[in-house]
């Protein structure tokens, strides 16, 4: 008798034989999905599409357009163009995933490249998707693991292998490369077709493909000099300490070291701010605005806190003024497509208020500046603003880049601020740190500590949260005269320690347990690093506690 289970589809029953595929299921329900469908969610857990059904369960399908699919189908492109580039220059050829960048990944290959070069990468690539080759999964020993990264001379993936505790190791393998990936993969390359490249410089290219929040087309590269010089300057500054990767940290803890790293780390953030507070003092006869905005979780609290320190250190007076008290009242407030106030978007502020009283504090007249109330949803009126010589005005928020804020107000007398965690440190060759998950790791910690928010209130506002950065601090990072990388080579570590207990606090049956457990895979492969040695007034103890500027 053929045994079968019942399945539950987009809220509809279906039968099927026990042990069908959810590939087999799959082939169903894809005339409903704009891209190929690249996994599963099995009663709320994630799954490959070779994984059979063996009981009644609810299934939900994802493409592209999913976070999850998306990683799948950028790890699975990468695993391809590693492919590719073997095929066509060789063994030894290889490639080394770097950052993101204008929605895409920029990644440097082991030789010189060449337009064309780049071209003939692409169409081997293509050809690689067209033949539908399987892609499969390998479960084996981790010292055999180990001895097989060791000898194809990839001794980072080989060293992340050292710190897993684990006895079998999950590999991938695409004709004869086997390679480790930190998400799954799809059962072949036919299912990952959208994508192109674009040839930057000497040994550069971008990888791009269609993202969460551009699900329609493959977005134009567009180049950001000032964010792409930043993460080569912090790429160069790893190489110099030997830290390009989570082995080598891994490693500075286990040898007892990485306490200088901290304060070699902390002390070049601060070098650096010194040498922002040294520019604007340097232009104060005719600055006298600073904005600064950033992505959330960003450090801006303490950054902004910490300039207006150095910036006394060279007489001048910071006056500090938040975009948040320049919300429009309540009832003015528009409305998001859920009928929620968004109080991210431009017209939650009043800009012609802003506008008017920040051209008028330049002319040295009085100003009454509002404080707004967020219990009653208005503005109040209690606090008398003027400057006199010294003073400077520090406007954070994050529409502060917008071009359509401040028009009135000439270009020599401000300066923009662009502050995020660009994360240098990778974990192998070809598994990035997602600056995203850095600050997701951030944000949980603070939280839960200064709101008493649960990591699942977090994760469901966090989806909200990155839209609008999408749309309100992303498209205006170009418009600052500079970078701050908020980022922290050791961070990793000691955001581990906080965050592992209030991520193992989510339930199986949450919606959010497949994302707190992908969070916990990752920082499996991060030794713990203790705050002892991280100073008060680190940008990381925003986050932690016990910072000399919040607690």
């Amino acid at each position: 008798m053929i045994e079968l289970v019942e399945v539950i589809v987009n809220d509809r029953k279906y039968k099927y034989n026990k042990d069908i595929t959810l590939q087999e299921i799959a082939k169903e329900f894809q005339s409903s999905f704009k891209y190929p469908i690249l996994l599963a969610k099995v009663n709320n857990t994630l799954k490959e599409l070779t994984s059979p059904v063996k009981k009644d369960c609810t299934i939900e399908f994802l493409d592209l357009t999913d976070r999850e699919g998306n990683r799948c189908h950028i790890n699975c492109l990468t695993f391809i163009m590693i492919y590719a580039v073997k095929k066509l220059y060789g063994h030894d050829a290889d490639i080394r995933v770097r950052h993101s960048l204008d929605k895409g990944i920029y990644i440097e290959t082991t030789f010189k490249l060449t337009e064309n070069k780049v071209m003939l990468i692409k169409d081997m690539m293509k050809s690689i998707i067209k033949a539908d080759m399987p892609i499969s999964r390998v479960t084996i020993e981790r010292l055999e693991a180990i001895r097989y990264f060791e000898g194809n001379n990839d001794l980072a993936k080989a060293g992340v292998m050292n710190y897993n505790t684990d006895n079998y190791i999950t590999l991938y393998r695409l004709g004869n490369l086997y390679n480790y990936f930190y998400s799954m993969m799809p059962p072949s390359t036919e299912l990952v077709k959208d994508f192109d490249l674009t040839y930057i410089k000497d040994n550069g290219l971008i990888l791009r493909f269609p993202t969460v929040y551009i699900t329609d087309k493959i977005k134009k590269y567009e180049h950001h000099p000032n964010m792409f010089k930043v993460f080569n300057e912090c790429r160069e500054w790893a190489k110099i300490i030997h830290i390009e990767n989570s082995v080598d940290l891994n490693r500075m803890v286990s040898l007892g070291k990485i306490n200088d790293l901290i304060k070699i780390d902390e002390t070049l953030q601060s070098n650096f701010l010194l040498e922002v507070a040294k520019t604007i003092n340097q232009k104060r006869d005719n600055l006298k605005i600073v904005l600064l905005a950033g992505p959330s979780s960003s450090g801006k609290t303490t950054t902004s806190k910490k300039l207006c320190l150095l910036l006394k250190s060279f007489g001048l007076n910071p006056k500090v003024i938040s975009m948040d008290d320049y919300f429009v009242e309540r009832e003015k407030t528009p409305k998001d497509k859920n009928g929620e106030y968004d109080y991210e978007c431009l017209e939650a502020l009043d800009l012609k208020l802003f506008d008017k009283q920040m051209a008028s504090l330049l002319r040295k007249e009085e100003v009454l500046v509002p404080t707004y109330n967020f219990v009653l949803g208005k503005k109040e009126y209690l606090k008398k603003m003027q400057l006199d010589d010294k003073d400077i005005i520090v406007i954070e928020g994050i529409h502060a880049l917008d071009t359509k804020i401040l028009t009135n107000i000439p270009k020599e007398r401000k300066f923009k601020i662009y502050i995020s965690p660009l994360t240098e440190l990778n974990i192998d060759n070809h598994n990035r740190i997602s600056t995203t998950d850095n600050r997701l790791l951030r944000r949980i910690i603070r939280d839960s500590r200064t709101r008493g928010y649960s990591v699942e209130k977090t994760l469901a506002q966090w989806p909200s949260v990155r839209r609008g950065e999408e749309e309100y601090i992303f498209p205006y990072q170009d418009e600052a005269d500079i970078v701050i990388n908020s980022a922290t080579i050791y961070e990793i570590g000691v955001l581990k320690t906080y965050v592992e207990p209030l991520l193992f606090s989510v339930p199986s049956t949450s919606i959010y347990y497949e994302e707190a457990m992908r969070l916990l895979r990752f920082l499996r492969l991060f030794l713990p690093i203790p705050a002892d040695s991280v100073p008060q007034d680190a940008i990381i103890r925003e986050f932690i506690g016990n910072s000399y500027f919040n607690d």
